[in-house]
Parts: C-alpha cells; structure tokens; sequence
C-alpha cells in the first residue's frame, strides 16, 4: 500500500544529511601547532582531574562533604571535556570534518547534561560552604553522607530528561540550508542558527532552560555567598576571616568563570552573535576553564596541597 501522506519537514532535509564542522580551518597553516596545544591542554586536564580524584580518594583528612564534591566535579570535569576535545583533536588531523545528525545530536545531548550536572554541582559546594561557614555547630548533622549522596546523584541526573527532550527539539528542525557549522562542536547557538523556517518557539525554549539551569543555580550560590561572606565578617579575628575566606575562594573563581562565560554564550542578545567570538567563548568554558580548575583548587587549597605532597613522597618511596 503506497503511503498518501506527506513525510515530516525534517525527513525530507535531514535523514541522508550531517554537519561539516568548520572548526579552525580558517587558519590552515595553525593545523598542526593547535593540535599540539590542544593535546597537551586535554593531557592536563585528564592528569590533574584525575590526580585530584586520586588524592581524595586516597587521604583520609580529605573525606568530608567538601571533599566529596570537588571529587564528583574533577569526575565531571573529565567527562565534560572528553565530548568536545577529542572531536576537535581529530577534526584537526583531517580534511574531512562532516560529522553525521546522530554523532552531532549525541555530543550536543552529552555536552548539555554534563554542563548541567557543573552548573548543580556548582550549586551544591556553596550550599555546603554556607552550612560549614554560617552554621557550623549543625554542620556534621545537615551535611551527612546521605544527603550528601542524594545531592550528588541529584546534580548527575536531573538534566538527563530535560535535555533529551531539548535535543530531540533542536534536530526536529528542517535544515534546508548550509550545513556548515562554523563551530568546532555541536553546540545549540550556531545549530540553531543553520535550521530554515521559523525558530522562535525553540529559541524561546532554549532560554527559558538556560535561565532555569544557569541563571537560577547562579542566584543561588550568590546568595549562599552574601551570606557566607557577611558571617566571615563578624568573625572576632583576622586569622578566622582569613581560613574562612580561604575555603571559599577557589570555588568562587570557577563560578564566575564558567557562569559567566555560559550566560554570555547562551543569554546574549541574539543581536550581538558573531561566529568568531561564539567560538572563543566556547573555548573558553569547555577548554580553558577546565585545564584552570585544577590549578586553582590545588594551589589555593592548602589541604589539597598537603594531600599532593603526601600522595607523590608515597609514590616516590615506592
């Protein structure tokens, strides 16, 4: 029996149809000097990522509820990078850098999980900074190990429905058009702006959810700052503000770095895109941040420090 009606729009455009990720191949004599520089930036990421993990895992001062985060978010931080590097990494040893609807659709929905999953995580160290600072006497009851568990699992799985729903959206959309990305990832904006016909009910959509994953995460932890910051300053003494301070500041550097690299990618006036910044600011949230993170809470955290040297003397000796 022959079919009498009409298929889909996006079956007509899409089904034998894939991407071209343009990437940096505007700078084709940079090929082999960027491939470098991103390979050793990925090594970094991984090592230092999971060296943290190691030595959280592995020193018995570190397990506590503070400890147990930064160890689910260096976790994040691997898999966070590991959908878009490696892709780039190849795409900069070939001429060929098509990538198929189902390959494209599936880094994006990763990419969107795990980029959820930080903005939460995020939201749970300063949760847990609040608690410690602004209630201390109750602070081994609140921040026990299984509401520590429930919000952990919590930050990996609450954006898994939103975003499949978000993804199967996004690549409903007739694409008629090029289908050059000029991106070096799936990622929604330069998507979006490839799809033919009228997109503003996505696009609505989409900043609906970023203001529910990024901005609302982000007011929380503001808040849980205002407070934890206007109870260092009553401490008594300068010694007590200053290991107050100390425990807070490294989680508040990568905040504003990934926070407000993300609102100014996914909440900026459609108005201002460029292609070129998109990119740059793009590199910035999923490569140079993640390759800082590890820097920052080693170098600013006096007891990771101690852990590092304790856990390299043991493999040293051995």
């Amino acid at each position: 029996m022959e079919s009498t009606g009409q298929n889909p729009p996006w079956e007509n455009h899409t089904t034998l149809m894939g991407f071209i990720l343009l990437g940096f191949s505007d700078v084709p004599d940079l090929q082999g000097f960027l491939f470098g520089v991103f390979l050793s930036i990925y090594v970094i990421i991984l090592m230092g990522n999971s060296l943290i993990v190691l030595i959280i895992k592995a020193d018995h001062s570190l397990q506590n509820p503070m400890y147990f985060f930064l160890g689910n978010f260096s976790s994040l931080e691997i898999c966070y990078v590991s959908v878009t590097v490696p892709r780039l990494l190849i795409d900069l040893c070939r001429q060929n850098r098509s990538i198929s609807f189902l390959a494209c659709a599936t880094q994006m929905y990763f990419f969107l999980v795990l980029g959820g999953t930080e903005c939460f995580i995020l939201t749970a160290m300063a949760y847990d900074r609040y608690v410690a600072i602004c209630k201390p006497l109750l602070y081994p009851f609140i921040m026990n190990n299984r509401l520590c568990i429930h919000l952990a699992a919590g930050c990996w799985m609450t954006g898994i429905p939103v975003h499949i729903g978000l993804t199967y959206q996004i690549f409903s959309l007739p694409f008629c058009g090029s289908h050059q990305l000029n991106h070096f990832f799936c990622d929604i904006p330069p998507i979006v702006r490839l799809a033919c016909g009228d997109t503003s009910m996505i696009e609505m959509l989409i900043y609906v959810l970023a203001v529910l994953l990024v901005t609302i995460p982000f007011m929380l932890i503001l808040g849980s700052y205002v407070k934890v910051i206007s109870t260092i300053l009553t401490l008594p003494s300068a010694t007590g503000q200053a290991k107050a301070f100390s425990t807070c500041s490294s989680h508040l550097m990568v905040v504003a770095l990934f926070f407000g690299s993300g609102m100014i990618s996914y909440l900026r006036p459609k108005s201002s895109y460029s292609a070129g910044m998109d990119k740059f600011i793009s590199l910035f949230y999923t490569v140079v941040i993640p390759v800082l993170n590890p820097m920052i809470y080693c170098l600013r955290n006096k007891d990771v420090r101690v852990a590092l040297r304790k856990f390299l003397s043991a493999w040293i000796v051995l």
